[in-house]
Order: structure tokens, then C-alpha cells, then sequence
């Protein structure tokens, strides 16, 4: 397996396998008659979103999924000097009064999930908004909380956090950077 140079390990493939069964399991205790739709949000919270739905496969059946690009909903364009690359959303599925399960792989400030849920609108009124992350590393800017988590890691804002997901990265690995 690959490092990220001065980082600290956070997770290893099977830490992170473990945590996808975990908030499988989570989301099964509170959904037990399934009547759900997925959405993960580019590019990691895609591959969250399918790991954990593919773990539910059997006792859920086929859960709808979709996915979503915020790129054009962030609060930060203005300060991020070039245009961010942008992903397709798809989501061929109505979710008007549907109960969504949002999926991304990091939540931090809380500002990616509120662009995520301005995206979302777009497309309908879901009846409920759930939200599931790998890790949840505090340090929040706006009064949004997972419902599901996969670790709590306790950083400073000047941290950062790194996913490397094998679908995307080549290797499954969550990383911490200290910043002093």
C-alpha cells in the first residue's frame, strides 16, 4: 500500500472496509423496509455511496442511486481562481418526497453538504435529507451534522484530511496531515 509523505495512517483498506460496514449497519437499524434513495456526491462521496450500497444489496434489494456535482453550487468560487472541473450529476430517479441518504467521503465545514443540498433542490423536494460520511473531522462552519458516520477524527482547521479510494486512487488509504 501507498503513504502520503509526513501523514499520519488514519485507515488502511480493511479500517475503511469496516467503517463501509458500519454505516451499512447504521443505516439498515434505521431503515430496516429500505423505501430509500441513494446520491453521492463527486468524487468520493460516489464511491462511499456505492461501496455501502452494494454492502446493503441483500437485504435491501437495489437501492436507487444517483450522483451529484456541486462544483457550481460551492460558496467559494470567487476564491478559487481557476473554474473547478466539472462531473455530471445524474440522478434518474424522482426524488420528490423520496427519503435521501447524501453521501460524501469527508465532512469538515459543512459548506460541500449545504452546496450538495442546493444541488439537490434542483431536482425535486425530498421528503428527508439524511447524511452519511466516512469521516467526520469536525470543525464545522454551518449547523449541519452526519446522521451516519464511519470515524470521528478529532483535527484542527489547519489539518487535512486524505481520502485515497482504490476506484479512484489505486488504494483504499485515509490519511492526516498535521499542519502546525
Amino acid at each position: 500500500m501507498g503513504s502520503e509523505p509526513d501523514s499520519q495512517v488514519l485507515l488502511q483498506a480493511g479500517d475503511i472496509a469496516n467503517k463501509m460496514r458500519r454505516l451499512a449497519l447504521q443505516i439498515l437499524e434505521q431503515h430496516p423496509k429500505g423505501d430509500l434513495q441513494f446520491v453521492g456526491i463527486h468524487s468520493r462521496g460516489v464511491i462511499v455511496g456505492e461501496r455501502v450500497r452494494e454492502l446493503l444489496k441483500d437485504d435491501l434489494g437495489d437501492i436507487p442511486y444517483g450522483t451529484l456535482d456541486i462544483s457550481l453550487y460551492r460558496d467559494d468560487l470567487d476564491d478559487m481562481g481557476n473554474m473547478p472541473t466539472l462531473k455530471s450529476s445524474d440522478i434518474p430517479f424522482s426524488i420528490d418526497d423520496a427519503h435521501i441518504i447524501l453521501f460524501d467521503d469527508v465532512l469538515f465545514t459543512g459548506r460541500t453538504i449545504k452546496a450538495a443540498i442546493d444541488a439537490l433542490t434542483d431536482y425535486g423536494r425530498p421528503r428527508s435529507v439524511e447524511l452519511a460520511v466516512l469521516i467526520d473531522r469536525g470543525n464545522r462552519e454551518l449547523p449541519i451534522a452526519p446522521d451516519y458516520v464511519g470515524l470521528d477524527v478529532t483535527t484542527s482547521k489547519q489539518d487535512y484530511v486524505r481520502v485515497r479510494l482504490r476506484e479512484h486512487d489505486d488504494e483504499d488509504g485515509i490519511y492526516l496531515t498535521k499542519n502546525p
